[in-house]
């Protein structure tokens, strides 16, 4: 049996029509492979109004985005929201001629990685966060999201 503190407590909010959207156990898998120790997390799918609200409202940008993070805490375990739009990381897979689920799972990771501290404020940070993700990703079988 896992230790208390390395249980992940994931729910998975649906709050938009869209098929083809990941199965809560896809984000189960993409998130427990990002997080280090335990969590408590919520990841709600929205629509692009809702996306583009929360958007402007905490960061001042007033388009929907792929993924924002609500880090709460990171002791004893980390908590937080991870809000992703569909319709955003629909159009950027196409954009970007990737597979949907691998960008789900990038984005689920990246999100994953921001709860627990990461940034990407900086070249030094933002590399050193990109390489945490090509290597939680690969480990995953998914490809080098950033490769050209």
């Amino acid at each position: 049996m896992k230790n208390a503190s390395n249980r992940l407590n994931l729910s998975v909010q649906y709050v938009c029509n869209r098929e083809g959207l990941p199965l809560r156990t896809d984000f189960v898998r993409w998130a427990r492979a990002a997080l280090v120790g335990g969590g408590e997390v919520t990841i709600r799918l929205v629509d692009a109004d809702e996306g583009q609200t929360l958007n402007n409202e905490y960061r001042g940008k007033d388009y929907a985005t792929n993924v924002l993070s609500f880090p709460y805490d990171t002791e004893p375990v980390v908590t937080g929201d991870l809000v992703i739009c569909p319709s955003v990381v629909a159009r950027e897979a196409a954009e970007q001629n990737k597979p949907l689920a691998a960008h789900y799972a990038h984005l689920t990771v990246h999100g994953m990685l921001h709860l627990q501290g990461w940034d990407h404020d900086n070249d030094d940070d933002a590399d050193a966060m990109e390489n945490e993700e090509k290597e939680i990703l690969a480990a995953l079988g998914y490809p080098d999201p950033y490769a050209a």
